[in-house]
């Protein structure tokens, strides 16, 4: 080999990362590379004698002028030799002559590219071509050589390292929809227990006021009659003080029967939210079960945050009772804890002296129609809720991560509350679930169940 060759040739470094752990956002840095580059003035037989004397060399990158422009395999280079009087035509030839017929085919990627990404760039090339190595562009603008199979490898260890992760995520879902199915059947037993004594209460009140104001009457009726009562049913009058009894009786009845009507109520909406879906969907009453979610989520609001509820007259929407419930929750719960974030903020601006507008959610519900993408098919009938607030909004980036828990490729990362509410309204009931948010202005959810 001649001086001028070897200064024309770079010797061959491979680029591996000792001990390294594969994982599902791992890239090409971490993978073996060769750094074999080769200026195009070099000859076919000087390179081929070079490939010879290191067997796992993928291939050279061409270099003219010290600029890249190209790659050339080893399959390509053997290719010119076998032909018939190959070696004859082709050994003295440049490589700038030879890569003149060998342009396509090359598949350039940065070294900050996922692994997975780069397998399916190379799937995506003909047959021909799939064995070829890739040229990968690192950070300091040099190019390497990344082999084929190594990147088959890895790309299978990855996947099986993402099927366990999916299994043991699968597994884990279980055991917590298991764990969950058995705290509903416990609240709900529950609830009826509660709900048992509260009818009791909430049925017996009635003749309780009924039998008291006959009582009172009786006691007015024996007072018109015995105008000169005797002295001792005047001290126990003065004792109980009666008139202070009759007008606050009436009171303290109504009282207990409100709050035997808000208890039933109460644990009226946590046996739906702990419902457990059958089957098949069934109509449920939307606006009874926005009722029951901001019920639960009272304790919350603390009456710093104002409900203001637009309802429409929607009919019955067929849909999964418990799954729609954890939705709304969901989403409530996001738009309270935004809210009361917010509160605080307000409540100090209010101690020194600055007026600001109070927390305030808007529920709307309604039904609208959207016109058909085809010409001969109906319009659809859709039922929307609407949940405005006036809070702070989201950020760009909040919104982004929010947009990448709807999407399916981000499925094999951590599942998000408003992730999983987006998969039950979309793949369970068909819906949509959509939403904006400005900075100063707020946020708003928007979910569409169809009506059938």
């Amino acid at each position: 080999m001649t001086q001028e060759f070897i200064s024309l040739i770079s010797p061959p470094v491979l680029s591996v990362t000792s001990d390294r752990y594969l994982s599902l956002e791992s890239n090409l840095q971490e993978l073996p590379m060769y750094n074999f580059c080769v200026d195009t003035s070099c000859t076919g037989s000087e390179v081929a004698s070079y490939l010879e004397k290191y067997p796992r060399l993928p291939g050279v990158v061409l270099l003219e002028h010290g600029e890249y422009i190209g790659m050339i395999s080893r399959r390509r280079l053997l290719e010119f030799f076998i032909r018939p009087y190959g070696q004859e035509l082709f050994a003295k030839a440049t490589l700038g002559d030879l890569y003149s017929h060998t342009r396509t085919g090359i598949l350039l990627l940065p070294e900050t590219t996922t692994i997975l990404t780069a397998m399916q760039h190379t799937l995506k090339r003909s047959p021909e071509i799939f064995a070829e190595p890739v040229v990968v562009q690192t950070s300091a603008n040099t190019y390497r050589l990344l082999d084929i199979h190594d990147l088959n490898l890895a790309a299978w260890q990855i996947r099986g390292i993402e099927t366990q992760v999916r299994y043991e995520r699968s597994q884990a879902q279980m055991i917590q929809n298991d764990k969950m199915a058995r705290l509903g059947r416990l609240v709900d037993g529950l609830a009826h227990e509660i709900l048992d004594p509260v009818g009791f209460i909430w049925g017996n009140l009635t003749y309780i006021s009924k039998y008291s104001q006959d009582l009172l009457k009786l006691i007015a009726a024996y007072a018109q009659d015995l105008p000169q009562a005797s002295t001792a049913i005047n001290h126990l009058k003065e004792e109980i003080e009666f008139d202070f009894l009759e007008e606050d009786l009436s009171k303290a009845l109504a009282s207990a029967s409100n709050g035997a009507e808000r208890l039933k109520k109460l644990v009226t909406s946590l046996q739906n939210f702990c419902h457990i879906d059958e089957v098949y969907p069934k109509p449920v009453d939307i606006n009874a079960c926005i009722d029951g979610i901001v019920l639960l989520l009272k304790s919350r609001l603390k009456g710093e945050i104002n409900i203001i509820k637009k309802y429409g007259k929607i009919p019955p929407v067929s849909c999964f009772m418990g799954q729609l419930h954890q939705v709304l929750m969901n989403i409530f719960s996001q738009t309270v804890d935004s809210l009361l974030d917010e509160a605080v903020r307000q409540q100090f601006n209010q101690e020194c002296g600055n007026n600001t507008n109070q927390p305030q959610i808007v529920i709307t519900t309604t039904v609208i129609s959207q016109a058909a993408n085809q010409a001969n098919a109906l319009d659809s009938r859709w039922v929307c809720i609407s949940i405005i607030d006036n809070s702070p909004g989201m950020s760009e980036e909040a919104q982004k991560q929010i947009m990448e828990s709807f999407s399916a490729e981000k499925r094999a990362d951590i599942e998000t509350s408003l992730g999983v509410s987006y998969r039950i309204i979309t793949a369970r009931h068909g819906g949509k679930l959509n939403f904006r948010s400005q900075v100063g202005v707020g946020t708003e959810f928007k979910i569409l169940l169809p009506l059938v």
